[in-house]
Formats: C-alpha cells, sequence, structure tokens
C-alpha cells in the first residue's frame, strides 16, 4: 500500500508568488491607502502574537475601519492559516455593510485559497463585480492547489474569454495542473502563450514548464526547457531532478545532482524520494547517511521517503532506528509519518507493534486506518484486516482497494471479486488488482474477461494493468490475443515500459513464440535482472539449455547480478538439458558468488537434475543432507525421477511423503500408479485406487482452451457443456 505523501516540495516552490510577499506587494501598489492610524498598528501587533479574538476585538471599536486594516488583519490570518478567524474578519465586514474594493476582496480570495478553503474562495470570486488577473490568478491558484486541476484549467480558458490576459503569475499556477491531469497538449498550448507574452525567461514559469513536461512524460522537452533557461536558482535544478526521478531515469538525476552548483534540502530529498519510488532502497538509505555527513538532518519529507525504502527491504532493525530519530526529531506526531510508521512495521512483520503505534493515535484519519487495514492483509491476517475495515468511520476507495487487494493476495479470489462487485466506486487500480488475482490464481480466462469490461465502462488502461493481463495471456498460452494487447501496448505508448516490456517478453516465451522474445528482448533499450530472467526462462523452457547459459553469462558480463529466481531458471535449464556438472556447480557457486543463500526451488531443481539423469540415490543422498525439511516440491521431483526410470522401492518412499505432506492432491497417487503399471505391479495399483477412494481423493479431470470471437473458452474431460 502506498502511504499518503506530504505536499511534493517542489509544487510549493513553482508558485511561491502567491504567498504572503507576492499579494502583499500587489495591494501595496495598488491600494491608494497612505493612512497609519494607532488601530491598525495594534492589530498588527496583535496577530503577529496570533492574538487574533483580541485583534478582532480592536478591530469592532473602530468606527470607520478602511480597507488597509482588514487587509493587513488577512494578511496576518493568511500567514498563520487561520481560516475560523478569517471567517470572523469576512462576517465583520458584511455586517458592518463595508462595500469591499477590488483589493480587499482579493485578499479575502487569497485569505481562503491559502486556509484551504476553496468553495468559500469561489463565492467571494463569483461575487467580485469586477476581476483583475490577480483575481484570476488567486483562484486558479486555489483549484491547483487543491488537487481539482480541471477547474482550474477550464478558469484558465474562461479568464482569456472575457479579455483578461494571463501573466507569467497565472501561468506558473496553470501548468501544475496540467501535469497533474497529463494534459499535456493543454500544456503545449499554454507553452505557446508563454513564448508569445515573453515570459519564457521568468525562472518560475521555466520550472513549472519542466515540471508539466516531466509529469506529463516528455523528460527529452522538459530537459529541452531546462537547457535554454537563461538563468537558474535552486528550484529550477530540483524540478528537474524530481523530473527525472518522476520518470525512473534515476542515473541520470544522479548526474544532474553531482554537477549543481548549489544543493538545499528539497535536493537531497528529491533524490531520496527518487529512489525509494523507483525500487533502490539501499542507495535511499545510502544517500541520506551522506547527507547527513554533509551537515543536514533529516526533515519529514526525508523520513517520509525513508520509511517506505526500509518497509521494500523488510530491514526491521533500520525502521527501529530510525523511528528512534523520528521521535528525537520531534516529529512522532506528524500525520504522516504515523501512517509511514504503521505501514513500515507492518512491511517488516511487526505487525503487533504496528498495531500498538496505531492504538496509541487518538486522531485517526483514514489514512492511518488504511495503513493499518493494509497491514494486517499483507501478513495474511485478512479477517482481521476485515474487522477493522468494517470499524473505520469514514471509508474512502483506498480502504476498498486494500481489502480487496488483501484478500487477492492471499489467494482468497472468491472474497476479493464480491467485494469488488459491493464496491461503490471503482478506479483503475481496484480493476488492476482483480485482473491480477484472476492471472495469479485463476481462473485467467475471467482475467481477460475483466480487461475487456474495464474499457467498456470507461476506465483507461495503464501500464500496470497491461502488466497484469499479460500473464493471464501466458498461461492461457493465448498467443493472438496476446499479440492484439501487445498492439495495444504500442498503440498507447507503453512499449518501452521495462516493466511492460518484461511481462511482454515473458508472454511470447510461454505461448511457444521464443523468436518473438528474443526479438523484443534484443530490441529492449532498458533491461533489468527481470528482463534477462524471462529471456533466460524462456529458453530454458523450449530446451535451449546451452543458450540459456550463455545469456546467463552475457548478463554477469554486463554488470547485472542475478536474484534468486535467476538462479532457479539456470538450474532448470542445467536439468532439462541434462547439464549436470554444470547445474550442481552453479548451485555449490550461489551462496560465495552471489550472496544468495539456496531455498527449496533450488534444492528441488538439484533432486530433478540428478533425478532425470538417473543418479537416483545421489538425489535421495542430496535431500537426506539439506539443511532444510524437505517440502513436497522435492519429494515431488524425486517421484516424477523414480516413475521415468522405474524405481519403485524409492518411489513408494517419495510418495508416502508426499501422502503426509498434501493429502488431498491426486498427483502422487497418480504418479506411483503409473511406476506400479511400468512394473507390472497390479496389486499395487490397486492398493492405490482403494488409498484414493477411502480418502476421497479424485483425480483432476484434463482442461484445454480455445479462442473464439476474443473469449476463451475452456473444455474439461467429458464435458457436455459445448455441445
Amino acid at each position: 500500500m502506498a502511504v499518503r505523501q506530504p505536499l511534493n516540495h517542489q509544487n510549493e516552490k513553482i508558485m511561491p508568488y502567491f504567498g504572503l510577499m507576492f499579494f502583499t506587494k500587489a495591494v501595496a501598489v495598488e491600494t491608494p491607502c497612505n493612512a497609519r492610524v494607532t488601530s491598525a498598528e495594534d492589530i498588527k501587533a496583535l496577530c503577529k502574537q496570533g492574538r487574533f479574538e483580541d485583534a478582532i476585538r480592536v478591530l469592532r471599536t473602530v468606527d470607520h475601519p478602511n480597507p488597509c486594516i482588514y487587509i493587513c488583519i488577512l494578511q496576518a490570518i493568511i500567514e498563520k492559516n487561520a481560516l475560523p478567524e478569517g471567517k470572523l474578519v469576512h462576517a465583520h465586514i458584511s455586517q458592518r455593510g463595508f462595500i469591499p474594493n477590488r483589493f480587499l476582496r482579493n485578499t479575502l480570495l487569497n485569505m481562503y485559497s491559502k486556509c484551504g478553503s476553496v468553495a468559500d474562495a469561489r463565492r467571494v470570486f463569483d461575487q467580485m463585480p469586477e476581476r483583475n488577473v490577480l483575481s484570476w490568478t488567486v483562484m486558479i491558484s486555489a483549484y491547483t492547489s487543491s488537487g481539482v486541476a480541471s477547474e482550474a484549467l477550464k478558469l484558465f480558458n474562461e479568464m482569456q474569454r472575457e479579455g483578461v490576459q494571463p501573466n507569467q503569475f497565472t501561468f506558473s499556477s496553470v501548468l501544475p495542473a496540467c501535469g497533474s491531469l497529463a494534459a499535456l497538449e493543454e500544456g503545449m498550448k499554454i507553452h505557446e502563450k508563454i513564448i508569445g507574452c515573453g515570459c519564457q525567461s521568468d525562472v518560475f514559469v521555466g520550472s513549472a514548464l519542466i515540471d508539466m513536461y516531466a509529469k506529463c512524460g516528455k523528460i527529452e522537452d522538459a530537459r529541452d526547457v531546462f537547457d535554454k533557461m537563461h538563468h537558474w536558482d535552486v528550484v529550477s535544478w530540483n524540478t528537474m531532478l524530481a523530473g527525472y526521478a518522476q520518470n525512473e531515469l534515476m542515473d541520470e538525476a544522479l548526474r544532474l545532482f553531482e554537477i549543481m552548483p548549489l544543493r538545499n534540502m528539497a535536493s537531497w530529498n528529491a533524490m531520496i524520494a527518487g529512489y525509494t519510488q523507483n525500487g533502490h532502497n539501499n542507495k535511499a538509505l545510502i544517500l541520506c547517511k551522506e547527507m547527513q555527513l554533509a551537515g543536514l538532518k533529516p526533515d519529514v519529507k526525508t523520513f517520509s521517503s525513508l520509511l517506505p525504502a526500509i518497509a521494500g527491504l523488510g530491514a526491521l532493525e533500520q525502521g527501529t532506528e530510525i523511528h528512534g530519530e523520528i521521535v528525537k526529531s520531534g516529529f512522532a506526531l506528524d500525520v504522516y509519518l504515523q501512517s509511514a510508521l504503521v505501514d513500515m512495521h507492518a512491511k517488516c512483520g511487526s505487525i503487533e507493534k504496528a498495531r500498538r503505534i496505531f492504538d496509541k493515535i487518538r486522531e485517526r484519519d483514514v489514512v492511518l486506518w488504511n495503513a493499518m487495514i493494509a497491514g494486517y492483509a499483507f501478513n495474511g491476517n485478512v479477517d482481521e484486516a476485515l474487522k477493522l475495515f468494517q470499524q473505520t468511520p469514514e471509508l474512502n476507495i483506498v480502504s476498498w482497494n486494500a481489502m480487496v487487494a488483501g484478500y487477492a493476495q492471499n489467494g482468497r479470489v472468491d472474497e476479493a471479486c464480491y467485494l469488488f462487485q459491493k464496491m461503490p466506486e471503482r478506479n483503475t487500480v481496484s480493476w488492476n488488482t482483480m485482473i491480477t488475482a484472476y492471472a495469479r490464481d485463476g481462473p485467467p480466462e475471467e482475467a481477460l474477461g475483466l480487461f475487456y469490461q474495464m474499457e467498456r465502462t470507461g476506465f483507461q488502461y495503464d501500464k500496470f494493468t497491461f502488466a497484469s493481463i499479460l500473464p493471464a495471456c501466458a498461461k492461457l498460452a493465448a498467443l493472438e490475443q496476446g499479440m492484439q494487447i501487445h498492439n495495444e501496448i504500442v498503440r498507447r505508448g507503453f512499449q518501452s515500459d521495462v516493466f511492460v516490456a518484461n511481462a511482454l517478453l515473458d508472454m511470447y516465451a510461454k505461448c511457444g513464440s521464443i523468436d518473438k522474445a528474443q526479438e523484443l528482448f534484443e530490441k529492449m533499450l532498458q533491461r533489468d535482472v527481470v528482463s534477462w530472467t524471462a529471456m533466460i526462462t524462456g529458453y530454458a523452457m523450449h530446451g535451449y539449455g546451452k543458450e540459456a547459459l550463455k545469456l546467463f553469462e552475457e548478463m554477469l558480463c554486463s554488470g547485472m547480478n542475478p536474484n534468486h529466481i535467476t538462479l532457479v531458471c539456470i538450474l532448470y535449464a542445467c536439468c532439462h538439458a541434462g547439464l549436470v556438472e554444470e547445474g550442481c556447480k552453479h548451485f555449490d557457486s550461489m551462496r560465495q558468488s552471489y550472496g544468495i543463500p539456496p531455498a527449496m526451488e533450488h534444492y528441488g531443481c538439484i533432486v530433478d537434475l540428478l533425478g532425470r539423469a538417473g543418479r537416483l540415490d545421489e538425489a535421495e543422498d542430496f535431500i537426506n543432507r539439506m539443511p532444510i525439511t524437505p517440502d513436497a516440491t522435492v519429494w515431488g521431483c524425486l517421484l516424477g525421477a523414480c516413475r521415468i526410470h522405474n524405481n519403485v522401492e524409492l518411489g513408494e518412499q517419495a510418495a508416502e511423503h508426499l501422502f503426509g505432506l498434501n493429502p488431498s492432491d491426486a498427483a502422487p497417487y497418480v504418479l506411483l500408479s503409473n511406476i506400479y503399471a511400468a512394473a507390472g505391479r497390479w496389486d499395487g495399483i490397486e492398493k492405490v485406487r482403494k488409498l484414493m477412494k477411502d480418502r476421497g481423493i479424485q483425480k483432476m479431470p484434463g482442461c484445454s482452451w480455445i479462442e473464439i470471437d476474443k473469449k476463451m473458452h475452456a473444455f474439461l474431460v467429458g464435458d457436455g457443456s459445448h455441445l
């Protein structure tokens, strides 16, 4: 689950003109007021001390207050973010029958905007008899800052229709709205207007353009704007830095970071957040240490990035240290960090500690509830997650998604589907979660049905949708549908995304089109460990063991380290190519060469490798020497080898272990029966049949799929439903 992050520091910096300094200067220039009365000075002094009630009391004693007094107190209220007091001042203006001039109305508008009451700001805006560029800009800024980007764009267009020309401050306010909506076309039109107005040299307009292009995925255009700027400040550099991070280009971000003439706290935070968001969790922690050595202390934003990094690593000990630092720094009551701490402890397996933190917090928002729900689900305790879900005072779409994902991740697909159907509203995440659940735990044809239904109901596919549906095509060997989805991926411009490209490569390999998989792999501009592993797996599956091993060597030469899955694939390739010595060599070097301790899957591969080669005694001895208790996978490999080489005695031993480990699985009974049949042991066959009958075990019927008119149809042995 994604923990809520504080407002992006870049957006805070891109629109500084609409803070108190700019607004005060604008009003000072436009307000025809030279009066300096004692009451105004008293009010100003009281406001600086935060004594707004006393200031309003003094205000009530003034017989004929002029706009300057109201502007003075409203500006102080903006500084303190004191909305209730701002409303009292507004009420005082109305009760006195005072008719505000344009400057005072703009100040009221700005007060409501900065204090977060967009609805009140809009009421003031709509009641204004005349509006200047400042009025429109403040209202646009209010919508952008509050996340209502579509209204900001709508107002920007309306402003021009009414003949009011935008200035550099307006452009700096509306461009982040284009970025939020990924409205590239609108953003490019605004860029043209900026050039026409001669505002392109303004440093904050330039930063806003960089931010917009980066968020629209046009990082080259963002860099072009950056390179053409006449001068840069730290905000410009930080915005470009954040742009690279958002577009998963951390090497470029690091190059820029290293040549920055001046770094501030936001620069370090942008890099740390970038590493965390792109899964480079260790690098995020290392960079934080470097930042501290440079004399800077972590702030709320730093900790908000470090905690998810620790959660991703499952590093509870480091998480406990960071928790201590947060308490020492005085940030323990920060609402963002509270949610992140719950999330971190849960993902590090310390669900009891996460719950203790949750229980100690008196004022809980929906983000905190969602973090705790997701924490229980992540740790497999879906029933406890459901209890909390039912207790949550105010559910939102994230709450529902967390619960659906909880059931899905724990293989309870029917319950996930039930909740999905009951959701009051859905978003792309909801659909992706269910598609992933069906693709992983089946039936995969349901995933394809949901995929097409998703678009029919008006939802847009994203890269995660495509990465979720392609494994379903792979499971069904639905090559034609996989190719159609590939065409859709290209049409929507996702083919260069490494996450999607890996899923495509895997789909082609598993659907039997190894040549197409190889072609995709060779064209990939960016490869990660998953890319290499998928291609190695493809070769191994199709019996190209030597090609798989050759590619593995290329992978090592490229500087890419394997993970435990890569090594499973290498052992699998050796197994199916009969390369026993090569496979044993790779197994023996796992810990020493790559720092990866063998897991059950690796032991299973070696048993399979030795067994297929007919070295059954060695396979049995290997199992007996295993430092961990062998599971059904390991014994299943041995039983399969006994079936190939007709070893009845060892097959009986392996089968007995499997009967105890997974008594409801029919496969070992069938294999043992086949071993008896090959040896002419009809008494053995009869014994197995009786065992199955006594234990109520039935062999699953064979199943095949065919694709007709973009729909997958399953056919079972003895099934007459399609007749």
